[in-house]
């Protein structure tokens, strides 16, 4: 076969003569070299053949495997059946190879059909044919079996995959050789082809008598057929294809790593992640032992790693249940001596490969005598320490053991655990970015809430903050209770939208403004009238700047009014949630507002809704993230809030827990915010009301009447500064406002003294001259009182004041 193809395809008139008949076609299908050994074959000549299409020899179609390859520019080899010069057919076993060897598509026919000379084998000289030499130096395990499945022959490659000899296997079954249940199903395949007349092709693992490591075999049988299509024996051809097979395992593996590891920005997840990921495609037992930098968020020290090192374990997994071999329970510290392979591996920057045969890492085990123990118990044999960096940055240790499994770690084995542990290391030290700047925001967070809920007497409340889940970020959630003037108490609670830092930053701007808007004593409907514009505002700002992070600001908020004198309570919403109303008789619904946008939209109306409660009403204010869920429909936490506010608690504290316990996801994907507050009244014990005519004669008496209720209160302390401050507001209202004219006195944690009037001109104060008369009422009033103020009512205004602490 070391002959040209120009000698090969000659007519047999000059040129030696060669065993093969032989021709060579174009790409177009035409023949354009033709040897003698064709034409003695064929009966053909050259100058018969050349020039025409090779088509016109066939004696029947191409088989369907033959035309595939052809298409694909593949080598095919199989019978076919030619026409001969004088009519007849010829069935020839024909090899159909590509070249482009002169830039364009050729292709050499061959066909041994004919039977070739005799050679002489150099070494033993025997007579061996060009056939016995494929089969016995095929790189496939050859094997020929008769039609009641006994071994007609095989090759040496066949022999030592099975572990016996030729003579062994030449003239009986394999299964009555090789007991197993692989062989059995070997017979049946074979059984099968014989029955069918197809071949059949199927994949095997098994591990080769001399060796540890498990391998893959491409298992082909199928009939040899005579002129006839008559089945005469079986050939079985097993090829090795052990390392394509773990090419395709580690890109599989490396695939579904990428979708697997990952998938939150927790680090504990991600490293149970990781272990899972090794066990039990590439190790018996792994673990991953962090630094206790990456738990805390703080940043991991630069540069290698020596000494003895401590390291906190996050996980560990094992092909048996428990994980027995772990001496270390996750979450505690574990300490790796210098010669260790874990602590070799973090002081090099590279994987360390060590077997149980290493004195070092059989020295550094020493260090744990429980470890030790659990090493032999297991038999682990082989371990792989893998270093977890990422951005120049180490984080930790990924170590892989083996004990059941047989084989030692290979090279390709690391290569493949130290890619996985690279994807792994920039999924773990994201993750310890976030928990870091998560850390800040919920920090941040907190600290904008309120720490201590203030002293009033409207309501009892309970309150309760929960972060979202590690994965979903700290949200803009927030909650309130602002004390307001005429024992008057606000109940806030509000969503901005977004996560992080900027939500929690945006949360507290928005809190503030709500403080201060509230201090005003707007209603519910104006107070977020105005919020709604600040929010448009600070969104404005924020894309002028060009921040595209900041840019789209938005909230949702619920703002109540409650007064427990009059027991009514003023409600406006922006976009939130409902709040639950709970009667003292058990009844619970969700009250009936106005939706409202919300705010940072602009240009929309608010609603405001006012409702008279019975004393020991309880309201819940909620933000969404407590009833919605990825998992169910909102309608579906609506009702689990409801029905859990049906049932009465000892406390609000309780309350709070019964909700959360009922309503909550186990991962809730955002922030919540609940309060739950309790009314009280105010009786008629405790509330004085006088009308006051408009007449400056009428001034003594307020003062009279103001001074017998105080005494009737107990409060004579007071009456000297309640004089001068009822003489005061009632004098302005008489000389610069409309009536009528209204004086209450309130008697609650401080005594509270308003003057009502029709007039909705705020009263200011200035600065008198010497020689002025007037001007320095209400400067006295400023000086003698805790508080004093002005807000707006539905027909008026009314001024207030507030003297003597702790009166209630």
């Amino acid at each position: 076969m070391d002959t040209d193809t120009n000698t090969l395809a000659g007519t047999g008139g000059s040129g030696p003569e060669v065993d093969a008949a032989m021709a060579v076609v174009d790409e177009r299908g035409i023949v354009v070299s033709w040897n003698g050994a064709a034409q003695r074959l064929l009966g053909y000549a050259a100058e018969e053949v050349t020039g025409r299409p090779a088509a016109n020899l066939l004696a029947a179609d191409l088989p369907e495997p033959a035309r595939r390859c052809l298409d694909e520019r593949r080598s095919w080899n199989g019978l076919v059946r030619l026409r001969h010069r004088d009519g007849s057919h010829v069935n020839v076993e024909l090899l159909a190879h590509p070249s482009r060897d002169d830039g364009s598509l050729r292709w050499l026919l061959v066909t041994l059909t004919a039977p070739p000379p005799a050679r002489l084998d150099a070494n033993t000289g025997e007579n061996v044919s060009l056939m016995d030499r494929a089969f016995t130096q095929s790189s496939f395990a050859l094997a020929i079996n008769a039609m009641d499945l006994r071994c007609l022959r095989v090759n040496e490659r066949m022999c030592r995959m099975c572990g016996v000899t030729e003579d062994e296997l030449r003239g009986r079954r394999v299964t009555e050789v090789l007991p197993g249940p692989q062989w059995d199903a070997l017979e049946l395949y074979m059984r099968y082809v014989l029955q069918t007349g197809e071949p059949v092709q199927r994949v095997t693992y098994r591990r080769v008598p001399s060796e540890t490591r498990e391998r893959a075999w491409s298992v082909s049988i199928s009939p040899l057929k005579d002129e006839t299509g008559r089945t005469l024996a079986l050939w079985t051809g097993v090829l090795d294809i052990t390392e394509q097979y773990w090419a395709r395992q580690r890109l599989t593996l490396l695939n579904e790593a990428g979708a697997r590891i990952g998938t939150t920005l927790d680090v504990t997840r991600t490293a149970e992640e990781l272990v899972d990921t090794f066990v039990p495609r590439l190790a018996d037992f792994a673990l991953v032992d962090l630094l206790g930098a990456m738990l805390s968020g703080d940043e991991p020290i630069l540069g290698p790693l020596t000494g003895t090192i401590a390291l906190r374990r996050v996980a560990h997994q094992s092909i048996h249940e428990g994980v027995p071999e772990a001496v270390v329970a996750p979450e505690e510290v574990d300490f790796h001596p210098a010669d260790s392979p874990m602590a070799r591996c973090l002081a090099s920057g590279t994987a360390v490969l060590t077997t149980i045969d290493d004195p070092a890492f059989m020295a550094s085990l020493s260090f744990n005598p429980a470890r030790a123990a659990s090493a032999r118990a297991h038999g682990i044999h082989s371990v792989l320490a893998v270093p977890i960096r990422a951005r120049g940055v180490t984080l930790g240790v990924a170590v892989l053991a083996r004990g059941r499994r047989p084989d030692l770690f290979q090279q390709d084995d690391v290569l493949l655990a130290e890619e996985l542990t690279a994807r792994a290391a920039v999924c773990l030290d994201n993750a310890r970015r976030y928990t870091r700047e998560r850390a800040t925001a919920l920090a941040l967070q907190r600290s904008l809430l309120p720490q201590r809920l203030p002293e009033q007497s409207a309501v009892e409340v309970a309150t309760h903050y929960l972060p979202a889940s590690t994965h979903a970020g700290v949200g803009g959630d927030w909650f309130d209770v602002i004390p307001l003037s005429g024992a008057r108490v606000a109940l806030v609670v509000g969503d901005v939208v977004g996560h992080g830092l900027h939500a929690s930053a945006t949360m507290g701007r928005l809190r503030t403004a709500v403080r201060t808007l509230a201090d005003v004593d707007l209603p519910p409907d104006e107070l977020l009238t105005r919020l709604d514009d600040l929010v448009a505002r600070l969104a404005a700002d924020a894309a002028a700047d060009g921040d595209d992070d900041e840019g789209d600001i938005g909230a949702t908020c619920l703002y109540a009014v409650y007064d427990p004198v009059s027991r009514r309570c003023s409600l406006a919403r922006a976009g939130h949630p409902l709040p639950v109303l709970v009667t003292p008789d058990g009844d619970v619904d969700f009250l009936d507002l106005p939706a409202g946008p919300p705010l940072g939209l602009g240009g929309l109306p608010f609603e405001g809704t006012e409702v008279e409660l019975p004393e020991g009403s309880t309201l819940a204010l909620y933000t969404d993230g407590l009833v919605e869920s990825r998992h169910h429909d909102i309608d579906v936490g609506l009702e689990r809030l409801r029905r859990a506010l049906s049932h009465p608690d000892p406390s609000l504290e309780a309350t709070c827990d019964t909700v959360l316990e009922a309503v909550l996801p186990e991962r809730p994907m955002d922030d919540v915010a609940l309060l739950v507050a309790r009314t009280r009244a105010l009786g008629s014990d405790r509330v004085a009301t006088w009308g006051v005519p408009a007449d400056p004669a009428h001034v003594a008496d307020a003062r009279k009447l103001a001074t017998k209720q105080l005494t009737d209160w107990g409060l004579d302390d007071a009456a000297f500064v309640t004089e001068l401050i009822v003489s005061e507001l009632v004098t302005n209202a008489i000389r610069y406002a409309e009536g009528p004219i209204q004086l209450r006195l309130i008697r609650d944690r401080t005594l509270i003294c308003e003057v009502s009037d029709a007039s909705d001109t705020a009263p200011h104060l200035r600065r008198a001259r010497a020689f002025d008369e007037g001007g320095r009422g209400l400067l006295l009033v400023a000086q003698l009182t805790q508080r004093w103020g002005t807000r707006q009512t539905p027909h008026g205004k009314t001024i207030w004041a507030e003297v003597a602490p702790a009166l209630g």
